[in-house]
């Protein structure tokens, strides 16, 4: 009979219609009315005006301060102004150098003179707009002259200098040659720097970026020999944003510092260049053989050096302050005006930019046509609504970041969420963000389906995650954790701001993965290319609308902000198990180095020890009194486990929880004790970053002061969360 009832109900509950999945945030009867509100989204969306948009916007170069970055400031604010939008564009003065010297020349063993120029392709007629591009060079370098012997330094990330040292190859008095990858490009000059280096060389090595991964262009997408990636060097995980205006809004009668005083300036000059300049340099170097890992896919063996190459680079800037155009749109909420969803994405480029950022700038441009389209016809967001198309995110981030700075009290006061993009192409879905979002991202990804394959952006992301887990407990982790884990965010784009300067719950969205290309930041970056690899039919431009237009919507009318600290709770337990493991792993290799030095000492004799330089041994790894962490995550966990709340005041008041006014140790501008970029990752992550880096970088008495400071920022926000929450 229990059988018999088992069987009865299993085919019941299959004859029954499926009930509508959940919205988190909502009641049942407002979910009924978004899902219906979201079909009309859908239905409206038009591919075709992405496509327009992306030609309009991409017809010329428009880098910061250009004429056509003005132009298309003012074309962004009409479409918005034409959909009901309350549009401004807003104003920052700042800091842009554009060169005026670039030289490079190998003047030993033989003569070379690079080219540094990326010639026109035929048929794609933007390349050959010659009068308005940008050359390719490093913004916010420091002017200079310099010659010394080169030195090949892999990606140039510390651990590279590591290597080298082993070797015996000093960079001190040298020009350091390294490839782009393995770090943000503003770490490598930065490093050499530190190490004695007098220049900066980065090419684009074919290996990484050029005709090992694929055809180039034209014929494939990927960069071809003349190729190069222009880009900032400025120190952004000290500050991004206008160098001379740290903190403050880069207005008209704002404080300045000196340009010798602005700490993000590189010490050394730095020039990227393409793999056929870069060629001959290599080719010229003697010294060690590089170790395998450091070898790349140009023809010849890649030597260490010093030397006999010897190279003199010269670099001169013009210095000139320049505009920064924001464009600003508000559609006012109705009852809940007073909070704001701010979304993003910038509109300026380093030449054409039909990939960085047009792609993601159409799909964030049909999202607000759409949604003012509703407004018309009747539908009104609960909260404020705010489109932004940010200037100057290229040299670092400046519009996203002058706009925060200037108005970072209310913000803090009225912004519930930012949402940024940027690129977009064919994939998968690449969702970053605040791990209180966790629950909106999975909800949205589950009700947006892939065009390719016609499968939830959430199945298909899944999939990725569970063939690239490392273990089965990876895999079944994946597999039992309701809400997908977002990545944490470091640096890179216009979130930055919002997230670790005023402390507001930010996402970043898009799609990548499978759009081929080399293209960046360079000349052939152009609709042309995008058009025929990156994602020609725009059906990523379309799920990218269906993707953040849903989450816009959704925040804007649900009954309660879809905000749960819970997830929150269980990452930040991970982040401490993390810290754990690294303190075991430093302790283990300092043992193990040890007991190598120990036993080498024992093999010499007596006279040989007088003669050899014997490696001292390392300081031991001291006690690190995790409890402090311990306790706060526990508190945090007891906190959130039956949380429920309707406050959202107290909701937005939560991340800002997670911030301390006096900054992280050494870098005050970043003020989020959970997510921070690294000093030298760059656009990487680090969690809780005052304790990790100080134990990455053996300051054991900062680090057991940070764990204790640290402690007390996550005891802070499970004293917010306890008082948000609202008896069950």
């Amino acid at each position: 009979m229990r059988k018999l009832s088992a069987l009865l109900f299993t085919f019941l509950a299959a004859s029954l219609p499926a009930q509508p999945a959940p919205f988190f945030g909502f009641s049942a009867a407002s979910a009924e009315k978004e899902r219906a509100v979201e079909a009309q989204f859908d239905a409206k969306i038009s591919r075709d005006n992405m496509r327009a948009w992306m030609q309009r916007l991409s017809a010329r170069p428009h880098h910061l301060g250009s004429a056509y970055g003005k132009d298309n400031a003012e074309f962004l604010a009409g479409l918005f102004r034409s959909w009901g939008y309350d549009t401004k564009i807003e104003q920052f003065d700042v800091l842009f150098p554009t060169p005026k010297t670039r030289i490079l020349e190998l003047i030993a063993p033989e003569k070379y003179t690079a080219r540094l120029e990326e010639p026109a392709i035929e048929g794609d007629s933007t390349t050959a707009q010659k009068s308005e591009q940008l050359p390719t060079y490093n913004a916010y370098s420091v002017d200079g002259d310099v010659t010394g012997d080169l030195v090949y330094v892999n990606y140039g990330v510390p651990k590279d200098y590591d290597e080298l040292e082993k070797r015996g190859v000093d960079v001190k008095g040298k020009i350091v040659i390294a490839r782009y990858g393995g770090s943000w490009r503003g770490i490598k000059p930065k490093v050499a720097a530190e190490h004695g280096a007098v220049g900066c060389i980065i090419y684009s090595d074919p290996h990484d970026d050029g005709y090992f991964q694929g055809d180039v262009y034209p014929k494939g997408a990927f960069r071809n020999e003349n190729g190069a990636q222009r880009g900032s060097v400025a120190d952004m995980p000290l500050y991004p944003g206008d160098p001379l205006t740290p903190g403050v809004g880069a207005t008209a009668g704002a404080k300045r510092l000196a340009r010798g005083e602005a700490r993000t300036i590189t010490k050394i000059p730095v020039l990227p260049i393409s793999y056929a300049d870069a060629l001959p340099l290599l080719k010229a170097m003697a010294g060690p053989i590089a170790p395998q890992s450091w070898r790349g896919a140009l023809p010849i063996t890649y030597h260490l050096g010093p030397g006999p190459a010897r190279a003199h680079l010269k670099l001169e800037f013009d210095w000139s302050t320049v505009p920064a155009r924001d464009v600003i749109a508000r559609l006012p909420g109705a009852d809940r005006a007073d909070e704001w969803i701010v979304r993003g994405n910038h509109h300026d480029a380093w030449v054409n930019g039909a990939d960085d950022p047009i792609s993601g700038l159409v799909a964030l441009l049909e999202e607000a046509r759409i949604i003012g389209e509703l407004a018309k016809g009747g539908w009104k967001p609960r909260r404020t609504l705010v489109f932004a198309a940010w200037d100057g995110e290229e040299p670092g981030l400046i519009g996203s970041t002058e706009w925060v700075e200037q108005h970072r009290d209310e913000l803090r006061e009225h912004a519930a969420v930012y949402i940024n993009s940027d690129t977009n192409s064919r994939g998968f879905l690449d969702a970053g963000g605040s791990h209180s979002l966790e629950r909106l991202v999975t909800e949205v990804a589950r009700d947006v389906m892939d065009p390719q394959y016609g499968v939830s952006v959430l199945e298909r992301l899944r999939a990725l995650q569970l063939s690239e887990a490392k273990s089965a407990d990876d895999r079944k982790e994946i597999r039992d954790r309701e809400a997908i884990r977002l990545d944490a965010l470091g640096s890179g784009s216009d979130y930055t701001p919002f997230l670790q300067f005023a402390g507001i719950a930010s996402l970043a969205i898009g799609y990548s993965g499978e759009g081929e290309g080399g293209s960046y930041h360079s000349i052939y970056d152009s609709f042309e290319h995008y058009t025929r690899f990156v994602d020609p039919g725009f059906l990523y431009g379309e799920t990218q609308t269906k993707t953040t237009g849903r989450m816009m919507l959704r925040l804007a009318s649900a009954d309660v902000l879809p905000l749960d600290p819970a997830n929150v709770a269980s990452t930040v337990s991970r982040y401490v198990d993390d810290l754990r493991k690294i303190v075991d792993e430093q302790r283990a290799a300092t043992e193990e180095t040890n007991k190598e030095i120990r036993e080498r000492v024992l093999e010499l004799t007596n006279d040989s020890a007088q003669r050899m330089i014997v490696p001292k041994e390392e300081q031991p790894v001291p006690y690190l009194d995790f409890a402090p962490l311990q306790n706060a995550v526990a508190h945090l966990q007891r906190a959130t486990k039956a949380f429920a709340t309707t406050n959202d005041k107290a909701l937005m008041r939560l991340e800002r929880a997670l911030t301390r006014e006096d900054g992280l140790p050494g870098r005050p501008w970043f003020k989020h004790y959970v997510y921070a970029p690294g000093q030298y990752t760059g656009y990487g992550v680090k969690t809780l970053p005052a304790v990790r880096e100080a134990i990455e970088l053996k300051r054991w008495n900062e680090a057991n002061q940070q764990i204790t400071v640290t402690a007390g920022v996550l005891e802070g926000y499970a004293a917010e969360v306890e008082k948000a929450a609202t008896k069950p």
